[in-house]
């Protein structure tokens, strides 16, 4: 028998037609991308419904509900600890989520499990925040801010970081060793967003980052993950 969303507001304005499903609310941005690469890495069924932040969807009450932080993504998920509903939010804690409970996607070995932790919690504290404000500086609302101090802050931040990541993949294919896991799905969109979405792979130099790029192309060339680049669908 289907769990009882209804005591859950975000249903109201978003009905899932599965409610069987864990429902999965987002839209394909560096961040939304990591939970829906990791839902189809997986193969966990889910649901997934497209908010629209153009026109403030994330700041809606039926959503805020579920995120008082008002940021995409978040999921709900009617099997959580207990079989009882869980509301989850912010994308480094539902990656770790979904890692225990599919036991996918972390390494078994507690030592490389920790490691894949930390590259999490490194992309959470530095790389989202870094990345993202360059790529508002760079196409977004601070592009034609005069004072180009700020930009220039964070370009240099940004291409630290990339320095970090490219020493940290000699030897290995995946940040956490082996084999791909979280670690990997919660770098990947914002590395490549640095070229797809905020056209600045040139003035970041990522063609001076050669094991990155290989790492990223490694990614990229993995169906689950390009099916969950495009997870709900932009209009």
């Amino acid at each position: 028998m289907p769990a009882d969303l209804s005591a859950f507001p975000i249903t109201g304005r978003w009905p899932p037609r599965h409610p069987d499903r864990l429902q999965y609310y987002g839209l394909p941005t560096p961040n939304g991308v990591k939970v829906s690469i990791a839902l189809e890495e997986c193969g966990l069924p889910y649901e997934a419904h497209r908010l629209d932040i153009s026109a403030g969807e994330q700041k809606s009450a039926a959503f805020e509900s579920l995120n008082p932080n008002g940021k995409i993504p978040a999921i709900l998920d009617p099997d959580g600890p207990g079989g009882e509903p869980l509301a989850l939010f912010e994308s480094g804690a539902i990656l770790l989520y979904l890692a225990e409970k599919t036991g996918r996607l972390l390494p078994a070995a507690a030592a490389e499990r920790w490691r894949a932790v930390q590259w999490v919690f490194f992309q959470v504290g530095g790389v989202g925040p870094m990345f993202g404000q360059l790529g508002f500086f760079q196409q977004g609302g601070g592009a034609d801010w005069e004072d180009r101090r700020p930009h220039g802050r964070f370009l240099d931040e940004t291409r630290r970081l990339l320095s970090v990541m490219e020493r940290a993949l000699d030897g290995r294919e995946w940040f956490a060793g082996d084999d791909f896991s979280i670690a990997d799905i919660a770098l990947l969109g914002w590395v490549r967003a640095l070229e797809h979405s905020y056209h600045a792979g040139a003035i970041v130099g990522l063609d001076r980052f050669p094991r990155l790029g290989d790492w990223l192309q490694r990614g990229l060339a993995r169906p689950a993950v390009q099916r969950g680049l495009h997870i709900p669908p932009r209009e």
